[in-house]
């Protein structure tokens, strides 16, 4: 079984950039949406060309079998609320009423619901890092940004990954939250992390998650 990972934050708070020392031999990235690293990164180029490693789609079918394909350890899907979002607005003007309207929904959920499944059921040495903006409730509440209430209400995108982490800017320093707020779904195993608030880097949060699980083929230093 892979180990899966939400990064959730705001546009802007490093999302991406904490991409910046995974070493790109051993990273698959996905792309929701087309756009340049916010790092110097040379090294990573689209699927295609020689040591290429980003795929560029937002096809929910093509995200869930590239990543069953990959030989890379590490799979990391960025914006991946813009999988959702631009299925929805390719049909926004689309003449659905009723019943058709609501199965919309319920496609855009179930598409959601099988990235994040494959995520989980790929070999045990494979880890799925799935990057995504926030939303914050009525209630207060800061969650993974979502389409519609059947993602929130009958299946919690945080419930199925055992961590969880928000990316926040802190005294001019950009950090992962590795625990809950009590005002969002932030959540890591106990011990994984010895601190609340560490550096916005995947390379070491995925050599923490390879050393905590018995991983044994770790990034990179």
């Amino acid at each position: 079984m892979s180990i899966a990972t939400l990064i959730m934050g705001e546009s802007g708070t490093g999302k991406s950039t904490s991409l910046r020392n995974l070493d790109p031999a051993q990273t698959f990235l996905i792309q929701a949406v087309k756009k340049p690293l916010p790092f110097r990164s040379a090294d990573w180029k689209p699927v295609g060309q020689d040591g290429g490693n980003i795929l560029v789609t937002d096809d929910s079918a093509r995200i869930v079998k590239a990543m069953g394909k990959t030989i890379k350890p590490i799979i990391i899907i960025d914006d991946f609320q813009y999988i959702m979002a631009n299925e929805f607005m390719r049909r926004v003007t689309d003449q659905e009423v009723g019943n058709q309207a609501f199965a919309k929904y319920n496609e855009i959920a179930r598409k959601a619901w099988d990235i994040f499944t494959q995520a989980q059921s790929l070999p045990d040495d494979k880890r799925v890092y799935i990057l995504s903006h926030t939303e914050t409730t009525e209630s207060g509440k800061t969650k993974i940004k979502t389409i519609g209430k059947l993602l929130d209400e009958k299946i919690v995108l945080e419930g199925l990954v055992t961590i969880v982490l928000r990316t926040l800017r802190v005294n001019d320093q950009y950090i992962f939250a590795t625990q809950n707020s009590g005002s969002d779904t932030t959540k890591s195993p106990l011990g994984l992390f010895e601190n609340e608030h560490i550096e916005n880097d995947l390379a070491a949060v995925d050599r923490a998650i390879c050393d905590y699980y018995g991983i044994t083929t770790p990034t990179k230093e």
